[in-house]
């Protein structure tokens, strides 16, 4: 009797131990001992994923992912943090890899340091080849006025130079460079400015001036562009960056980004905004939307004015700094009434700067005629930078997405009071009132305009203030985001402006594995530490494409 019970309960003990014991899933990789922020709908955390096929197949507890899941590849993250990668929801990729290829002037404190960086530039540029750069600006000079090009003629009387203000708005070019263009005093623009002092040209030209000059400078071969692209992705990376918004390209350069991507080159996961020009709106029409795992274009970038610094925003009263001067649109009414037209019957996504509160209220009046309402197309403003206390509602009403770079903030914290007025400032920078508005808010650089560094977004953000802990308690600081909100406004909702949260800007089953392991954990860290986080790794589809 004793025999045969022990003979039927073998079977039955061999199905549990089977069970215990089944096979663990094969991933291609599993990242254990972590601190990992999903970034998930809860904002939860987890300690260990898998993945498998550039996908996160599992998230969750060490103890379960290890039981349940076995790799070759087992990255064990010592209790460092891991976010999701970060997005740039406003950047110019393709111009800053250009910019890296030109004279820097980002720093400068005087034209003549500007002078100077241009003349030691050029000792490397062939005879006649144009010299090209940007990042100079006025408002860090102890002299804040627009300078006058007589010594770039001097410097170079038979080579070209144009060299562009620091948010891309305004540009000097020297004697040279107006001739190539066929510029004369007394031409006029629509949309631009070319500045006359005295009856003769000063080189300064604003806004849609500047194209009168940079059409001329010849175009980048197909190596110098590789070139450029593989630059910025390098310094991408290194900051966190697995995808970034690129707002208003042509078409020829979305053409250079998808050969680089299908050959392995360009791993940058981009969605890039065509810009607001009759070639692109036939290229886009007639070739239609772009989706891929690593490129979306599926919308348009308008302008509609220029910048606060370099006074071409638009305003709805003159600015305090210049009496009787409100700055300009770029193009007319009708004319962002037509596009908006357009773009609304075709489908796709209309994302328009706007700066000034006359510029802000010209396009969300407009945008307000086609949307009528609650609506899920996703139009943006970018930047959003100073809008009427009568006008934020429009945002929230029409489902109007402010896309906004925090370091704007705190560049222009110096002198923003100056150019609007104490009253007009409190509309401006103002991330958490936008935020209420549809309670979401995708936030970026505009690099190379401010600086890449995804911590400074972080920390402008979050803290209000530059490096140095000016201005004590904060620039308008009730327009502060929280730590959480400025992580989701850097990759969920970075994603979801772009239409791409399904796929990317959180770590959860299904989405790209694109994450990246920091030194310092942002959620907790003291203020004092934001600026000095470095990113360890950076991951995209689960490839590691960078590391420290």
């Amino acid at each position: 009797m004793l025999y045969k019970t022990s003979f039927l309960f073998s079977p039955a003990l061999f199905l549990v131990l089977l069970s215990s014991c089944k096979f663990r899933q094969k991933a291609d990789m599993i990242v254990h001992h972590a601190k990992i922020y999903t970034v998930d709908d809860n904002f939860s955390q987890a300690e260990a994923m898998a993945i498998r096929d550039g996908r996160i197949i599992a998230i969750g507890r060490n103890d379960d992912i290890l039981k349940e899941y076995e790799s070759d590849k087992m990255e064990d993250a010592g209790g460092k943090t891991i976010f999701p990668g970060f997005i740039d929801a406003h950047a110019h990729f393709v111009g800053y890899g250009f910019s890296l290829q030109r004279v820097n002037l980002v720093g400068t404190n005087s034209w003549d340091e500007v002078t100077g960086r241009c003349t030691d530039f050029a000792k490397g540029l062939q005879p006649g080849q144009w010299l090209t750069g940007r990042g100079w600006d006025q408002n860090d000079w102890t002299v804040k006025e627009f300078p006058v090009n007589d010594k770039l003629n001097e410097l170079f009387p038979d080579r070209p130079v144009l060299i562009t203000r620091i948010d891309g708005h305004a540009a000097i070019a020297n004697q040279k460079a107006l001739e190539l263009a066929g510029i004369k005093p007394g031409d006029k623009i629509e949309g631009g400015e070319i500045e006359v002092k005295n009856g003769k040209l000063t080189g300064i030209l604003v806004d849609n001036a500047v194209d009168l000059v940079s059409n001329k400078v010849p175009a980048p071969t197909d190596a110098e562009a590789k070139e450029a692209l593989m630059d910025a992705q390098r310094n991408c990376f290194a900051v966190g960056l697995t995808g970034v918004h690129d707002c208003g390209l042509d078409h020829d350069a979305v053409e250079k980004i998808q050969k680089l991507q299908q050959s392995g080159d360009l791993k940058m996961r981009m969605y890039v905004m065509l810009s607001d020009a009759k070639k692109n709106f036939d290229w886009a029409f007639k070739n239609g939307k772009i989706k891929t795992d690593r490129l979306t274009v599926s919308g348009f970038k308008v302008y509609a004015d220029g910048a606060l610094g370099s006074r071409g925003a638009c305003l709805l009263q003159p600015y305090s700094d210049k009496p009787g001067w409100g700055g300009f649109l770029l193009s007319s009414p009708a004319h962002f009434d037509s596009v908006a037209n357009i773009i609304y019957a075709r489908g796709w996504q209309m994302c328009t700067h706007a700066i000034g509160d006359s510029g802000n209220r010209t396009i969300l009046y407009i945008y307000a005629k086609y949307l009528k309402g609650k609506n899920d197309l996703r139009w943006r403003i970018e930047h959003a930078q100073v809008v009427n206390q009568n006008d934020f509602k429009l945002f929230g009403e029409n489902n109007i997405i402010p896309s906004v770079q925090p370091t704007h903030g705190t560049s222009d914290m110096y002198w923003a009071a100056d150019r609007l007025g104490n009253e007009r400032v409190k509309g401006a920078y103002a991330y958490q009132q936008l935020l209420k508005e549809n309670n979401w808010i995708p936030l970026g650089t505009d690099f190379p305009v401010e600086d890449i560094s995804t911590f400074r977004t972080f920390f402008a953000a979050v803290v209000r203030q530059d490096a140095k802990g000016f201005p004590a308690g904060g620039f308008q600081v009730e327009n502060a985001l929280t730590r959480e909100q400025t992580i989701r406004g850097m990759t969920i909702w970075a994603a979801k402006a772009a239409f791409e949260e399904k796929q990317k800007g959180s770590l959860e089953k299904g989405k790209f594995a694109d994450f990246i392991i920091l030194d310092t954990d942002l959620m907790n860290c003291a203020n004092d530490a934001i600026l000095k986080t470095n990113v360890l790794a950076t991951y995209i589809n689960g490839e590691k494409v960078y590391q420290k």
